[in-house]
């Protein structure tokens, strides 16, 4: 086997044993002290580069009180700047994405910006006793850089770069051509619990049996196993130093897969079928189906356009890869389909968060007569294939299938964190990355950035 195709480990530092206290969560001093010394000094997802294909395209984003907008350059880059005019603060954009011919103009007094940020017209501009502004004043631009199709930025001018940032994750996405795949479904609402709460939830699997599986007290755990196994003994969880987080879980094709005679069902006898595997082979046999399938994938899958499959680890064919990217960004990433999950603060209020539940597919997975990817075709297509967000209300709408079970917790659990009765977490040792990640928090409040 090529190294290129190893799983190898990450580091693994200690944690210190963080309490987690509610207030965490609900503390309105906390939320500031948190955006002040966290969210303005980290690297944040914002943006993807086919929703700005030309130039002059750009789309906006916004996280806590701050609007990021993001221009696609005439030399092909990215830039991005605050949207905020530099003459009297107002916002030069009101909506998501759009083009500009050749100027950003303020709709208050038409100051005038080219989309490298440049101030290009300032009306009476021989009125200003420090002399005409064009040439003096600029948009305030943030650091920018791409990485796998996305546009992150970071607020502060003197940070390490992207990649230093990213650490392992860097060279674990680049073999697999994320940047060609398209957006098919996009859910995004409005949620009434802190940030942290839909992240520390993505941290751990701990709960996968109770909130998705139904599981009772009497449920011998280490016997459940739906389209992955959570069994924490057969789950392989890291940590990195740069402070974001990994769980790889196997494929477990148990419960739903087989019916009462033994026989494989769909979706998984579709999903055999469509790489030449006889359903009927494996009968009484479920979970003898991942190793045929990551053969039969790593032979077929190059001459069926799935150009990253001989770059990628066996165990990714089957299995789930599911990244948290610290502060705010959680993701499964499959052998064909990014489980995009991303939770940002309220621009004043620590007890509501704007949580995306978006799916990115694979380029030739989009091909499949019968393709396995959750959330395909759940929406229409834009010009540039990509499937636009539909904003949704709680609790009126449902975000997704098996998500909404996660949102039900989220709600409660941040009723939870307001009672004088909680005095903070007790955790196993497969919720670790959950103390990992609050720690860090800490970490960046007092100026203590993770090494690179």
């Amino acid at each position: 086997m090529s190294e290129l195709r190893i799983v190898e480990d990450w580091s693994d530092p200690e944690t210190r044993g963080h309490t987690i206290p509610g207030a965490r969560y609900t503390s309105k001093e906390f939320f500031e002290q948190e955006w002040e010394g966290m969210w303005t000094k980290v690297w944040l997802l914002l943006g993807r580069e086919a929703e700005i294909p030309n130039h002059g395209d750009w789309q906006m984003e916004e996280v806590g009180p701050e609007e990021v907008l993001m221009v696609r350059q005439k030399d092909g880059g990215v830039k991005a700047f605050y949207n905020v005019c530099q003459h009297r603060a107002n916002p030069l954009v009101d909506s998501p994405k759009g083009h500009v011919l050749r100027r950003f103009v303020c709709k208050y007094h038409s100051w005038a910006f080219l989309p490298d940020g440049t101030l290009n017209f300032a009306p009476d501009k021989e009125d200003f006793p420090e002399g005409n502004p064009c040439g003096k004043v600029r948009l305030q631009e943030l650091r920018c850089e791409t990485f796998a199709g996305f546009i992150f930025v970071n607020m502060d001018p003197d940070c390490k770069s992207l990649k230093e940032y990213l650490g392992p994750i860097w060279e674990d996405w680049e073999k697999r051509d994320i940047h060609t795949w398209k957006r098919t479904m996009a859910n995004t609402m409005w949620l009434p619990c802190n940030w942290k709460v839909v992240l520390d939830n993505f941290n751990e699997s701990y709960h996968v049996p109770t909130v998705h599986m139904r599981a009772t007290p009497d449920t011998d755990r280490k016997k459940i196993r739906g389209t992955i196994d959570t069994y924490f003994k057969e789950t392989k969880f890291d940590l990195s130093d740069e402070g974001h987080n990994r769980m790889v879980m196997k494929g477990g094709y148990g419960v739903g897969s087989t019916d009462e005679d033994g026989n494989i069902v769909d979706p998984l006898a579709t999903q055999l079928k469509y790489w030449e595997i006889d359903p009927s082979d494996y009968k009484g046999r479920p979970e003898d189906t991942r190793e045929a399938l990551q053969k039969a994938k790593r032979k077929l899958g190059p001459d069926r356009g799935y150009t990253h499959y001989d770059r990628i680890p066996d165990e990714q064919f089957t299995d789930a890869f599911h990244y948290t990217l610290f502060p705010n960004f959680a993701v499964s990433v499959w052998s064909d389909g990014f489980h995009f999950l991303r939770a940002r603060p309220h621009r004043s209020d620590p007890e509501q968060c704007l949580f995306d539940n978006w799916w990115y597919s694979s380029p030739a997975s989009l091909e499949e007569t019968a393709t396995m990817q959750r959330g395909n075709n759940a929406g229409e297509a834009n010009e540039q294939g990509e499937v636009e967000v539909t904003m949704l209300q709680y609790p009126e709408d449902s975000i997704g299938p098996a998500i909404e079970e996660d949102v039900a917790v989220f709600v409660t659990q941040q009723r939870g964190f307001r009672s004088r009765g909680f005095k903070g977490v007790y955790l196993s040792n497969q919720e670790k990355r959950i103390r990992r990640y609050h720690e860090l928090i800490d970490d960046y409040i007092d100026g203590v950035l993770p090494k690179a």
